[in-house]
């Protein structure tokens, strides 16, 4: 039986995506659900609420409502504490002189009309407008889907991604697979959702809605770019409870490939447009270019490098060779350490006895990579999507040579768009190590075309060491090969902490599960205080960097890298832990989703996004902004909070570009980034890394994951955890091979 429960709001005791339990100021304690704005514009708010009294087992007697009111002149509450913009005063005011309706109507159709009050001017007016239609559409999105049972969350993301759509809840009531367009919601919720509006379980929206979402899930997150039909179908009868539909599937799939939108290749594998448009024309054209003659460079190649300060050995100087017997495409492979950017320069440097340096250009898929090919080969250097946005326009970059790094980074999708625009006279040399990870995305080009022989390959597998002292590159190459190295020892440059549960498998025999699960849990927190006391032992020199405003040299010297995101040791708790040490007492910060954004913080963009932005220098002297694609991956200093105007500006230096994001767009596009994990580190190089290993993390662990981070290491590589889990992902060989239209075709 539902009660009616009126009283004030004195504490919110605790609250989690628009879920709260408060106590009014009666000391009744209340719990629900509130979405149509922050939970905390609540407080000191009279409200009337409907719902039943519960027993809850930490709170004790809790009022849950269903439905709360809010009892004040609705539209002064919504004003005053939702709509950014409104003080208590003006708010008052603007209701006594328009009335209530009106007052709505010219928020709606003639928000210029609040100009004639003191007060408005056009930046805050321009607030006010952003702010009232985010709110009318929460509200009516919020009326529209409460039937349904939709969280506030999904609320919020739903309101937030199409607040520039006309008539979101008549385009979502048509077809609510649209949904699924957007990030975080996926087939599951939309289809959920679809199905209690009522929905037919057979609905062809709803199986072609499916198959994007198996074909996508199975491309994109899981690196293939084609996919067996019947692993397809089995994925649809997963996903939509059926057995025996084929019938419906092949007549969407039917649809599918009519529009054009889906390839059906031999084998009966099955590939989405874009992916085998993209690998057909890389397969093509490795091809073509193969067999392309360049006419040759040196007469005399030996006498060419005896008058180079470069020393090569005899794999590297066969790349070298093959440039100069009239090869127009090389692939370049090499392991860390054996010498991969002292053969480039060499290469670039004989190119250039032909070309111009002006006609020279290296680039890669990082900003980070991409300085240090421009540092170790001396010739410009750019990252893949800069080359893009600046010659949009062209059919052609203005190049005769074009040297790629780091190629085992980039996938299918990219890598054809980079050589769609390559001039077809150009020379053309791929460099990388198919040791790393591959690509995030659809796709593996560089370890396809190795297995393939498309084109001239040459492999460097001999390893140059500094010197004895220096183990980095040994080790890593150890473990690549699948063996344990001699990780103990005292090496200048390598070290190991072991910290593990002595006779861990004995216990593991004798414990119950839990007894076992906190052993881990007080095992991952030693791991953690070693970490921290690695950072204090650094952050002097990280420190200096900063105060010197070395910005680029700050963030890549000191890294953690971790496998996860969750757990005592996911990047998630390391950087609450870190954020401590490294930036203690911020002049200001904000807190979103459960994470605070502090002035000086090391972070990271999480997402491909065109977003508002200066060059440094225009920032600095007031030019006006600009929309610039940022990029997943890409790490800087939060160096302002504008609280008034809800917004904090980034600063990334290899870009050397500024960055403004509203507050309600941090939890989307940041992160903070003094623990990364590994997939978000490739391309990176840092002075001194450090790695937590434990047999919490065992499920990632694998020889490429472990290469992958170590090679992450310029100075220094610290090894933390226990010695039982390194030795064992050292024997992990990562076993997945990609299904990619290269290999079909």
């Amino acid at each position: 039986m539902h009660e009616t429960l009126i009283g004030q709001i004195d504490k919110i005791l605790f609250e989690d995506e628009g879920f709260f339990i408060a106590v009014l100021k009666s000391g009744e304690k209340i719990s629900g659900t509130y979405y149509e704005s922050e939970v905390s514009h609540l407080k000191d708010s009279a409200i009337t609420l409907k719902g039943v009294w519960q027993e809850h087992k930490k709170y004790g007697k809790t009022f849950k409502f269903d439905v709360l009111k809010v009892n004040q002149n609705l539209l002064f509450f919504f004003l005053n504490r939702i709509i950014k913009g409104f003080t208590k005063k003006l708010t008052a005011e603007l209701i006594e002189h328009f009335g209530a309706a009106e007052l709505v109507k010219i928020l709606d159709n003639n928000i210029e009309k609040l100009l004639e009050f003191n007060g408005i001017k056009e930046k805050r007016l321009k607030k006010i407008q952003a702010s009232w239609k985010q709110f009318r559409s929460m509200r009516e999105l919020g009326e529209f889907l409460s039937p349904y049972d939709v969280s506030p969350i999904l609320l919020t993301t739903i309101a937030t991604a199409m607040k520039d759509v006309d008539e979101p809840c008549a385009k979502i009531k048509n077809n609510p697979y649209i949904l699924t367009s957007i990030n975080s919601i996926g087939f599951k919720r939309a289809d959920e959702l679809a199905l209690k509006m009522g929905v037919a379980k057979e609905n062809e929206g709803r199986i072609s809605s499916a198959m994007d979402y198996v074909l996508l899930n199975y491309c994109e997150q899981q690196g293939n770019s084609c996919v067996a039909k019947e692993v397809l179908f089995s994925g649809l009868n997963e996903l939509l409870g059926f057995s025996d539909k084929n019938h419906l599937y092949e007549a969407a799939l039917i649809e599918r490939v009519a529009e054009q939108s889906i390839v059906i290749m031999k084998n009966n594998r099955v590939s989405p447009s874009r992916l085998y448009d993209a690998e057909k024309f890389l397969y093509d054209t490795f091809k073509a270019r193969a067999k392309l003659d360049n006419g040759g460079f040196v007469k005399n190649l030996d006498t060419f490098l005896a008058s180079s300060d470069l020393q090569l050995g005899e794999q590297q100087k066969e790349a070298v060779q093959k440039i100069n017997e009239g090869a127009s495409l090389l692939f370049l492979v090499g392991y860390a350490g054996t010498g991969k950017s002292t053969t480039s320069r060499t290469i670039l440097n004989l190119l250039n006895t032909k070309y111009d340096a002006k006609e020279i250009m290296t680039c890669a898929l990082s900003g980070i990579a991409s300085q240090r090919i421009a540092d170790t080969t001396g010739f410009e250097s750019a990252t893949i999507q800069s080359l893009l946005v600046k010659f949009e326009e062209r059919d052609t970059f203005p190049y005769l040579v074009l040297l790629i790094d780091e190629a085992s980074m980039i996938n299918s999708s990219l890598f054809a768009r980079l050589l769609a625009k390559v001039d077809k006279k150009a020379i053309l040399i791929i460099v990388g190590d198919d040791a790393q990870l591959p690509p995030i995305g659809a796709g593996n080009v560089l370890s396809d075309t190795l297995t393939l022989e498309l084109a001239p390959i040459v492999k460097l597998t001999k390893i140059y060491r500094q010197s004895e002292e220096q183990a980095i590159t040994l080790i890593a190459n150890e473990i690549r090969v699948g063996m344990v190295p001699e990780y103990k020892k005292v090496y200048e440059d390598f070290e190991f902490i072991d910290i593990s549960i002595p006779n861990y498998y004995a216990l593991k025999n004798t414990l119950s599960q839990n007894e076992l699960q906190d052993l881990r849990e007080e095992n991952s927190n030693a791991i953690v205080s070693e970490i921290a006391h690695q950072v204090v032992a650094s952050i002097e020199k990280a420190r200096y960097r900063l105060k010197n405003k070395e910005i680029k040299e700050y963030l890549n010297y000191f890294q953690v890298i971790t496998p996860m995101k969750g757990g005592t040791l996911g990047a998630n708790n390391l950087n609450k832990v870190l954020q401590e040490y490294f930036n203690p007492n911020p002049k200001k910060c904000v807190k979103k989703g459960g994470t605070e954004f502090r002035v000086m913080d090391k972070v990271v963009h999480t997402k491909n996004e065109n977003m508002t932005s200066w060059s440094a220098e225009g920032f600095k002297t007031g030019e006006d902004s600009a929309q610039r694609r940022i990029f997943n991956g890409m790490s800087g200093l939060l160096f302002k909070i504008e609280e008034d105007d809800e917004q904090v500006f980034v600063f990334y230096p290899n870009e050397d570009i500024v960055v403004v994001y509203e507050y309600e767009e941090l939890k989307t596009y940041l992160m903070l980034s003094y623990a990364l994990t590994i997939h978000k580190v490739q391309g990176m190089e840092y002075d001194i890394v450090v790695i937590p290993m434990s047999f919490t993390h065992y499920i990632m662990h694998n020889t490429k994951l472990i290469y992958t981070a170590i090679t992450r290491a310029k100075h220094k590589c610290i090894l933390i955890g226990e010695g039982g889990a390194f030795e064992s992902a050292c024997k992990k060989f990562e076993s997945t091979r990609r299904d990619t239209v290269l290999l079909e075709l």
